[in-house]
């Protein structure tokens, strides 16, 4: 596996970013170009490259990366535009995956393997993009300061009894946009709007950092509860550093809607781009990331829920128990994300 780091990636122009694609990662033309596939990844887990590795040893296809943020990442593409050396553009958040197929990069994808293992819910309707892996945001808990018998829905979050007592994300942050264009799906944009009033009125602290900063906030007594995915936590369970162990095991996770809907679910995935050198090997990465080897690697390589059932979890993952995750297709996300954000900024959530 070959990899651009971020670094050279910011440090370049659109024009002179494609020549350096070509200079660091040997890209050559016609058949040699067959043996490589060049993926623009935002994902930043150290995990994944087990995942690249192990596709390169099936295959025999070189795998060159590309990292940066999202935006960046779709910017470069398009920017690129047809001398993109791009195959395949992989990211988290369904919201990020619309906001590229909204750019017009993708190409559809035909395969019975994609659409028979990842369920409808988690793919576009028109195939342009899949997901691969699912990440739950749940409520998070103090245990020594709230006993879940106390906690139901997201929808209760707003409830006053929670005055002061949430740490959550910005306004700017994906995971809260697409949580928050769930609701709007779900129940309409004058009680998503209320129910955003609610938050910003019961926030411990005003939003600063990121899930972990949420998760450590509720250990150390600032907040009594927070939103954030499962990943996070599970990670301090993992790891073999007391500290992030004693955070672990101070914070609790409660699945919300468990008598309803069930819990709000997201994804991390990715698609083909219409320029792609090499479509074939593209599509070929993308059904091998619902093999069961790639399904494991997500599973228990980064704590992430895997999309193909029947995959062992890691067990602190696991730990967390089963529940109901809500079936409402991820594709509705993005056309809700506009009204999303000006909801959040009308509520006063920073």
């Amino acid at each position: 596996m070959s990899k651009i780091t971020r670094r050279v990636f910011l440090g370049t122009s659109a024009t002179i970013g494609a020549i350096a694609l070509g200079e660091l990662t040997g890209i050559k033309s016609s058949s040699a170009q067959a043996k490589q596939i060049n993926l623009y990844s935002s994902r930043h887990y150290n995990t994944d490259k087990r995942l690249y590795t192990d596709f390169e040893k099936q295959t025999g296809i070189k795998v060159n990366l590309v990292e940066g943020k999202a935006e960046q990442l779709l910017e470069r593409i398009r920017s690129e535009g047809r001398n993109s050396k791009a195959d395949i553009f992989l990211t988290a958040d369904a919201g990020n995956l619309w906001q590229a197929q909204q750019a017009g990069v993708f190409s559809p994808v035909s395969s019975s393997v994609l659409t028979q293992k990842i369920p409808s819910y988690f793919r576009d309707p028109n195939n342009n993009w899949f997901g691969f892996s699912k990440r739950i945001r749940v409520i998070m808990y103090n245990k020594s300061k709230v006993n879940p018998s106390q906690l139901s829905t997201y929808e209760d979050l707003a409830n006053s009894k929670w005055r002061k007592k949430i740490a959550i994300r910005s306004s700017s942050n994906i995971y809260n946009q697409s949580l928050v264009a769930w609701l709007i799906a779900i129940n309409g944009q004058q009680k998503t709007e209320e129910w955003c009033r609610g938050i910003v009125a019961n926030m411990a602290r005003p939003p600063q950092g990121g899930d972990r900063d949420q998760i450590e906030a509720v250990a150390a007594g600032i907040a009594d509860l927070a939103v954030a995915n499962t990943y996070y936590l599970a990670a301090y369970g993992a790891s073999n550093d007391p500290q992030k162990k004693a955070i672990f095991n101070k914070v609790g996770v409660f699945f919300p809607n468990q008598k309803g809907r069930g819990a709000h679910a997201n994804i991390s995935g990715g698609g083909v781009l219409k320029n792609a050198p090499n479509r074939a090997g593209a599509v070929r990465f993308l059904e091998y990331l619902v093999s069961p080897s790639a399904q494991r690697f997500f599973a228990q390589g980064n704590n992430e829920y895997p999309v193909v059932e029947g995959i062992a979890l890691d067990p602190v993952l696991a730990s967390f128990g089963s529940f109901k995750s809500d079936v409402t297709s991820v594709a509705k996300y993005g056309p809700n994300l506009a009204n999303a954000v000006k909801i959040m900024d009308r509520a006063g959530w920073k």
